[in-house]
């Protein structure tokens, strides 16, 4: 333990203990260039093959890295000796448009004391789009540039401004045309996104002028931004407004109103091949059902409903009418008995027949008679 009083003289020889301390345990200092955006746990260098120790010295010496508030980025592997990607390093996050950018942290060791100092270059890679800063572009509003009538060979109309917050070539801009209402009349400067005019303007020129501007780093692989200039060729504000009525009405709006109505025609005609199938499905599911009680073995039992009468018959009485005779062998008496319901014998009338009404009438009295002859 060191203890410091208020003598200044101690208080110098302290600072000079320290810094004695320090000379003697730095061993070597250890240099290591990395690309950003590396994923978790990727490599990034072999601190005990570069330190020449053995990875079990670093275990054993109690190995660690302290490096304040970047310790999180970087982590030692003291089983492996080596350094790995403890989180994700964004170079823009962490350093932004300053280069060089790098990570410094220091490896201290016990049994004995030592201090190592490990330095890790950031390398930008190209992760970042341009940014457009003018013209701004807006969704609901038109934005022109006005263009007089009378304006010569070399106009300024106006100047595509773009950032790239990547560094070195990553961050050089190139500005290129890539559509126009009319190519022969306005160019874009290569370096500086100017657009100016190419020839004089003539009447014959349309009021609505579209420029599309792409605007491309110089990264591996290159990554790009579009921006879109509306130009008016007119010498008076009014004319501009009744042109530019229906500038909003794009390309980009039409695209978008086909694809809605391609995705509108899918979905009908796929609810209607459905509900043709389903019905296709449910007339063969029919079909089959009466094929199989066609060819069944089944026997068909006929059902004859209450008060049926035989349309065949010869008799006069539309009903039918069910009957029993009662007859002992020893005796002429015979009992008759009408209109008792059952599964009897059933008797038919022909209502073609005459008199049948009448003789059945004369059989009944005679079979009441106590002496009738009749017999059964």
């Amino acid at each position: 333990m060191i203890l410091i009083n208020s003598d200044p003289r101690n208080k110098w020889q302290v600072q000079a203990f320290i810094l004695v301390f320090l000379a003697k345990a730095t061993v070597c200092q250890i240099r290591y260039s990395v690309p950003e955006e590396m994923r978790k746990g990727s490599f990034v260098g072999n601190v005990a093959e570069d330190l020449g120790i053995d990875a079990k010295r670093l275990k054993t010496g109690g190995a660690r890295i302290v490096s304040g508030d970047n310790s999180e980025y970087v982590r030692l592997d003291v089983d492996k000796g080596i350094l790995v990607v403890g989180e994700r390093i964004d170079r823009e996050q962490l350093c932004g448009k300053t280069s060089p950018c790098s990570l410094n942290f220091e490896m201290i060791m016990t049994n004995p004391m030592q201090l190592h100092s490990v330095t890790i270059s950031l390398r930008d890679q190209n992760d970042n789009p341009p940014q457009v800063l003018y013209p701004v572009q807006s969704g609901g509003s038109v934005v022109a540039e006005m263009v007089p009538r009378s304006a010569d060979v070399g106009y300024l109309v106006t100047k595509v401004v773009a950032v790239d917050v990547d560094s070195g070539q990553n961050a050089w801009l190139s500005y290129k045309l890539q559509k126009a209402t009319d190519r022969a009349l306005f160019e874009v400067g290569l370096q500086n996104g100017e657009i100016r005019t190419i020839r004089q303007v003539t009447d014959k020129d349309a009021v609505k002028q579209r420029l599309t501007v792409i605007v491309e780093d110089n990264g591996q692989p290159s990554r790009s931004a579009t921006v879109i200039v509306n130009v008016a060729v007119a010498d008076s504000f009014p004319e501009v407004l009744s042109e530019f009525t229906d500038f909003p009405h794009d390309k980009e709006y039409n695209d978008n109103l086909t694809f809605y109505l391609v995705l509108a025609l899918a979905v009908v005609s796929f609810l209607f091949i459905t509900c043709l199938v389903v019905i296709v499905s449910v007339k063969i599911y029919r079909w089959r059902q009466s094929r199989i009680l066609y060819h069944s073995n089944l026997p068909v039992i006929p059902y004859y409903p209450p008060r049926y009468s035989d349309t065949l018959g010869t008799g006069t009485l539309q009903h039918v009418y069910n009957y029993e005779v009662c007859r002992t062998t020893d005796s002429r008496k015979s009992d008759c008995k009408f209109g008792r319901a059952g599964s009897e014998n059933v008797l038919i009338m022909d209502p073609s027949s005459t008199g049948t009404m009448q003789r059945i009438q004369n059989e009944k009295s005679i079979l009441d008679e106590p002496d009738s002859p009749l017999e059964l």
